[in-house]
């Protein structure tokens, strides 16, 4: 999720959604076709439209009310938040999912969004795979199309980049569409990853995959930053979180570490940009 959500903080917008909205489209699938004895891929097509939707309802509230977006996603976190847990509770009767490994189409869905890949000795995950996929596609979309200098200039001077032709409008529709994307496979991968989705899960989610991306160069102003940058930076908090662990260190401690390198990062990418528009 690094990777869409730094794709939108350049385009100048944030999201605070993104993490509830992957644990919503991961119940959507599984009470759908849990309540309806449905193939499991009709549930899984009905998440897959209502995380574009999310992510096209975002686009359509910010640009038609001018709020500044973490205040329009903000309000979105906290109504899927209550959806997920009321909806939830009021199908299954619990806070969970319900397991639907023995439904029809499980096995199939289940080795695109949650099988393990041997390659020579290392096993990984699919959604590994995806990751570094996903992150060529939009390296090249940024850096190669005439799309990627729309979301520069759309992040960095809207105005102006409205006074020379650039569909500002289209382009952050297209960013929240992307993450909506995302956050449904994402979802999938939760769902037939671990077979259960809890409907708390994702909350404070979209913090890491912000620090990630400000980790990575994105500035919080918009206009500037890399996906590479962003991928690296999940990286680097994946591997902080299991080398602390490994490490047998207080996992107490991990929060403000998280904090800190949020600060750090900050304040490099802010001495970069200056320092570049200096020369």
């Amino acid at each position: 999720m690094a990777v869409p959500v730094a794709l939108l903080m350049i385009g100048g917008e944030f999201d605070l959604s993104t993490g509830v909205a992957i644990t919503s489209s991961g119940l959507t699938a599984a009470l759908f076709a849990w309540y309806f004895g449905l193939n499991v891929w009709a549930g899984v097509l009905l998440a897959l439209v209502l995380s574009l939707a999310v992510g096209a309802f975002n686009a359509w509230l910010l640009l038609k009310t001018g709020l500044p977006s973490f205040l329009v996603t903000l309000g979105t976190f906290f109504i899927l938040q209550g959806v997920n847990l009321g909806v939830t509770r009021a199908v299954g009767g619990s806070v969970a999912s319900p397991r639907i490994s023995d439904m029809d189409g499980y096995a199939s869905a289940q080795a695109i969004f949650g099988s393990e890949i041997a390659i020579g000795p290392v096993t990984l995950k699919i959604t590994v795979l995806y990751w570094l996929l996903l992150t060529i596609v939009a390296t090249w979309v940024l850096l190669r199309t005439r799309a990627g200098n729309w979301i520069f200039a759309s992040g960095g001077d809207a105005a102006a980049a409205r006074a020379v032709g650039v569909p500002v409008q289209r382009t952050k529709i297209g960013l929240y569409l992307f993450v909506g994307f995302c956050a449904w496979l994402s979802g999938m991968h939760l769902l037939f990853g671990y077979g259960t989705v809890q409907s708390g899960e994702g909350i404070g989610k979209e913090f890491i995959f912000i620090i990630a991306a400000v980790i990575g160069g994105c500035l919080l102003t918009g206009g500037y930053g890399s996906v590479i940058g962003a991928s690296i930076g999940a990286l680097i908090f994946g591997m902080t979180q299991l080398g602390i662990n490994y490490a047998g260190w207080n996992p107490d401690w991990f929060r403000a570490f998280l904090g800190a390198m949020l600060l750090l990062a900050t304040i490099v990418n802010l001495a970069v940009k200056r320092r570049a528009e200096a020369r």
